[in-house]
C-alpha cells in the first residue's frame, strides 16, 4: 500500500512539473510574434531591402517557440540526416508557399483561429511520437502543418501593413530568412536530440518530453482559441 501510494506521489509530481513546463512553452509561443522595434522597421521600409529582410526571417524563425516545438517533435525520433532533410523539405516548402502567397496576394486569416490550428499541431505530432494517434501518413501531416504554420507568419506580416515598394524581394528574401534560421535551429535541435539518444534513460525522457509539448500544444490552443472567440 505504501508502495502504491509513492508510485501515485511521484507520476502526481511528475504532471504537475511537465504541466508546468508545457505552460512556460505555450506563454512564450503566445508571446511570440514580430519584436516591436522590428515593426517599426518593417512599416517604414520602403524598397527593396535585403539583407535586412533575411535577418529579420532568421531572427524569427529562430525565436519562433511554436516553430521550434513542432519541428523537434518531427525530428525527434530521425536518426538519419536524409530522413531530417526530407521531412524539413516538406515543411519547408509548405511554409513558404502560404507565407509568400499570403502576404502577396493579401489572403488573410485571423491569426488567433491559425495559431489554434497550430497548437494542436504541436499536440497532434506529440501524440503521434508518443504513439497513441496517426490519422494520415506523417509526410502528409508535416507538409500540411508547414502550410499552416506559413499562413500563422503571413497573418502577422500583413498587420504590419508592407509597403507594396520591393515587397516581393522582400518577401522572398524574408523567407530566405526563415529557411537560414531554420537550418540553424534544427542543426541545434539535432545535435542535441543525438546526445539525448545516447543516454540509458532516453526512452523515459522521450516520452516526458513528449508529454510536455502535448501540454504546450494544447494550452496555446486554448488559450488562441479563446482570443477567436472574444475578438
Amino acid at each position: 500500500m505504501l508502495n502504491i501510494s509513492l508510485t501515485i506521489r511521484t507520476l502526481d509530481g511528475r504532471w504537475v512539473f511537465l504541466s508546468a513546463i508545457g505552460m512556460i512553452l505555450a506563454i512564450e509561443a503566445f508571446a511570440h510574434g514580430v519584436a516591436g522595434s522590428d515593426q517599426g522597421f518593417l512599416t517604414r521600409s520602403e524598397g527593396v531591402h535585403g539583407g535586412p529582410f533575411i535577418y529579420l526571417g532568421a531572427k524569427h524563425i529562430v525565436t519562433g517557440y511554436d516553430h521550434l516545438l513542432y519541428l523537434a517533435g518531427v525530428i525527434f525520433f530521425l536518426r538519419a540526416l536524409p530522413d531530417v532533410v526530407k521531412f524539413v523539405s516538406l515543411f519547408a516548402l509548405g511554409h513558404s508557399i502560404t507565407l509568400l502567397f499570403g502576404v502577396l496576394a493579401g489572403v488573410h486569416v485571423s491569426p488567433y483561429l491559425i495559431d489554434a490550428i497550430i497548437g494542436l499541431s504541436i499536440c497532434y505530432k506529440a501524440l503521434e511520437n508518443l504513439g497513441t494517434l496517426r490519422l494520415i501518413d506523417p509526410k502528409i501531416a508535416v507538409f500540411g502543418f508547414g502550410l499552416v504554420h506559413g499562413f500563422g507568419l503571413s497573418t502577422k506580416l500583413q498587420d504590419l501593413a508592407l509597403s507594396r515598394d520591393g515587397l516581393i524581394t522582400n518577401m522572398i528574401c524574408f523567407n530566405v530568412g526563415v529557411e537560414i534560421g531554420q537550418v540553424i535551429a534544427l542543426v541545434a535541435l539535432f545535435i542535441g536530440l543525438a546526445w539525448l539518444r545516447e543516454r540509458q534513460d532516453f526512452d523515459a525522457v522521450s516520452r516526458n518530453s513528449n508529454i510536455a509539448m502535448f501540454g504546450a500544444g494544447l494550452i496555446l490552443f486554448g488559450m488562441q482559441a479563446a482570443g477567436f472567440l472574444v475578438n
